[in-house]
């Protein structure tokens, strides 16, 4: 992954550089706005694999520019850089486009580890028919909120459903649990996230009938679904 192209939108002089510095010395191809109008027109005039966008951004922040952007383009994947962490703020760059957050401070090592997850997962990333999605030996159809194995069809709920569709759509690899609240719950609270645990075991439930099926719990972390 190291040949990618990358956009860094970032205000903070210092930190722009060990950003932007480290992410070529991985062998990245880095282009730097200061602002988040000059980084919309990078954007415009060229095509990037991962946008890095700071939130608090001179002239345009980072969710405004986050939806324009969207507006274009629904599949570069888009990693804030924040030093907000209150749950409202959270959800507000998940609903503007963003894929992921880094809170401000954060090692490089971790920001490398975001940046390579997040470029893998985009890599996989093919249109599915939410008609016919195959899960080991079932069937799953999001729309009808159906999964079928053999002649036995399993009615799920709305959440079910949604749920596993996300798990679907991060298969083999780990679905971060702060994203799956914020996604279909809108907050990380406790009480949500208890509530997320009884569907994964729902879902378990559900998919028993094949062994080689499997929802994985990284403890505090997330998910994996293996299929």
């Amino acid at each position: 992954m190291g040949n990618a192209k990358l956009l860094l939108v970032e205000d903070e002089p210092f930190l722009a550089k060990v950003v932007e510095d480290s992410l070529k010395q991985k062998g990245y191809t880095v282009s730097y706005a200061a602002d988040g109008k000059k980084g919309y027109n990078l954007f415009l005039n060229h095509k990037f694999d991962l946008l890095i966008l700071d939130v608090m951004l001179p002239y345009t922040d980072g969710f405004t520019l986050a939806k324009q952007i969207r507006k274009n383009d629904n599949n570069t994947p888009i990693l804030f850089l924040t030093a907000k962490t209150e749950t409202a703020d959270l959800i507000e760059g998940y609903k503007s486009g963003g894929n992921d957050y880094l809170k401000k401070p954060f090692s490089l090592e971790e920001l490398f580890l975001r940046v390579d997850e997040l470029l893998k997962r985009n890599q996989k990333q093919t249109p599915i028919n939410l008609s016919e999605i195959s899960i080991g030996k079932y069937n799953f159809s999001y729309h009808k909120q159906e999964l079928c194995i053999g002649d036995d069809i399993i009615k799920l709920s709305n959440r079910e459903a949604g749920l596993l569709l996300l798990l679907y759509k991060n298969k083999n690899t780990l679905t971060d649990r702060k994203t799956a609240l914020i996604t279909l719950w809108g907050d990380d609270s406790f009480f949500n996230t208890r509530t997320m645990d009884v569907f994964i075991t729902r879902l378990r439930k559900h998919l028993k009938k094949d062994s080689e099926v499997e929802i994985l719990n990284a403890r505090g972390i997330g998910y994996k679904l293996i299929c």
